[in-house]
């Protein structure tokens, strides 16, 4: 989809759609689900948690935050990191509005 496209889809939809594009991959995911499960900020861990080379964990950290999934505050000379709950919400809301528009058994295949 090309960049001038965007202007005919809803806020809603282009803002959907930039959040599930960063999360579409199995380390940005991974990377989630440790955040998650740390319940806190997250520093450095993940290098050793995933297994993957810390400019890897950087990448995706960024694509992550660029897309509002997770913010980040730099205490020292590190960069910790922890989901945002705002956008968290609001992903959540626009998923089950989404999934909720299909009404099980009225497919027409």
């Amino acid at each position: 989809m090309g960049l001038t496209k965007t202007e005919i889809f809803t806020e809603e939809q282009n803002s959907l759609a930039v959040m599930l594009k960063a999360m579409a991959h199995p380390a940005r995911i991974a990377i989630l689900q440790e955040i998650i499960k740390s319940n806190t900020c997250i520093c450095g861990d993940l290098v050793s948690e995933l297994g993957l080379a810390q400019p890897t964990i950087s990448q995706h950290l960024k694509e992550l935050k660029n897309a509002g999934l997770i913010q980040g505050t730099i205490e020292g000379v590190s960069v910790c990191y922890c989901i945002n709950p705002e956008a968290w919400a609001l992903l959540k809301n626009q998923l089950g509005s989404f999934f909720d528009q299909f009404k099980s058994g009225q497919s027409c295949c």
